[in-house]
């Protein structure tokens, strides 16, 4: 099953889009509210299915390898990051399609990047825990051990330390100056 997983992996990854499109298209354009949201709902059906047939292939006998950690790494990412990423495109699709206003431009700087920043790394954070104790189930259920499935888990985790540096030095630059700042002043003044 080497050559299917990874056959599995790929079609999950495209279905993962293609049901996000088509929920979108058939939400906005067609104005189908109701199939849009169930397609939109079928889109966690994707990790169920990657999920599966990791644990079959590892059933099956197949040595634990990079394919397995690479499952692994696309259901956590999913999980983690899929709430955020069906809500931007959410906002965008209703922008393009149903002409919705535009979604608000995230600040460069101040309080609302900070947090955002730092909420993305939690996401991240939630990714990665998911992605690695699936790796460890996977190795365990082998039978065979978990290091080969964790070997990319190292990588991974320097990836999150960079993106902890990075999202969290956000919440000590300074906040972008505003229109008001300059009035306020100039009220004080008088």
């Amino acid at each position: 099953m080497n050559v299917v997983l990874v056959a599995v992996i790929a079609a999950c990854e495209i279905g993962f889009w293609v049901l996000l499109a088509a929920g979108m298209v058939t939400r906005y354009l067609l104005r189908l509210r109701r199939t849009g949201l169930v397609l939109l709902a079928a889109v966690p059906l994707v990790d169920v299915i990657l999920l599966a047939a990791s644990v079959v292939d590892i059933h099956r006998g197949a040595e634990p390898g990079f394919k397995h950690s690479l499952a692994a790494i696309f259901v956590g990412v999913s999980v983690g990051f899929g709430h955020r990423t069906l809500k931007w495109v959410d906002g965008w699709a209703a922008h393009w399609m149903a002409g919705a206003p535009r979604p608000p431009k995230l600040p460069k700087k101040g309080p609302a990047r900070a947090k955002h920043e730092r909420s993305g790394w939690f996401l991240h954070l939630l990714a990665y825990l998911i992605g690695v104790a699936i790796m460890i189930g996977l190795g365990l259920l082998s039978g065979r051990g978990y290091a080969a499935v964790l070997g990319p888990a190292g990588t991974w985790t320097l990836v999150l330390v960079i993106d902890a540096i990075v999202s969290f030095s956000y919440s000590f630059g300074r906040a972008e100056p505003t229109d008001e700042a300059p009035a306020a002043t100039q009220k004080q003044s008088v």
